[in-house]
């Protein structure tokens, strides 16, 4: 194996898991977030020496691919309903999640998208705000609000549900 097929394997180890769950932020399923984190990474590796910060940069190249993807299946799904005579296209869910996760994950879906990916990337992508700022075209500090107001809005709304329970 060369050096640079296992630098590669190595960021994509690093990096993988927390950018598949980015990029379920703009995708249907998981095998299409799977497809944009692929496509993603390989923006990403072919230009990976010019940006100052690589890991910022990385993330903005599966967002893009990630956002390209949703573009093209909205298309391609206006185009079957339209060719269908007005039968719906329906998605399979993904299989049965624990109940904790299933209750963040309802939780992290309601949230804005701005302050969902900055979630996202802080928590599971380990970003520092910096990053985040350089990844999305913000300044350090609206992305250190956004995942403020996440965090407070998350809290509050799991707090809700226990309440309720």
């Amino acid at each position: 194996m060369t050096d640079e097929a296992e630098r590669w394997r190595q960021w994509l180890r690093r990096h993988g898991a927390a950018l598949l769950l980015f990029a379920r932020q703009w995708c249907a399923t998981s095998a299409e977030a799977e497809d944009a984190v692929q496509d993603g990474f390989a923006r990403f590796w072919s230009k990976r020496g010019r940006p100052r910060d690589q890991t910022a940069y990385l993330y903005a190249c599966v967002r893009a691919a990630a956002m390209d993807l949703g573009r093209g299946r909205r298309r391609r799904e206006t185009r079957e309903r339209n060719s269908a005579r007005g039968e719906m296209l329906v998605f399979e869910q993904p299989l049965e999640k624990v109940e904790r996760q299933a209750r963040i994950e309802a939780v992290l879906a309601q949230l804005p998208g701005d302050q969902r990916e900055v979630v996202v990337m802080k928590i599971w992508g380990e970003l520092t705000f910096a990053q985040i700022g350089a990844a999305l075209g913000v300044s350090l500090n609206t992305a250190a609000s956004r995942y403020r107001l996440a965090l407070a809005r998350m809290a509050a709304e799991l707090a809700e549900e226990v309440a309720h329970d």
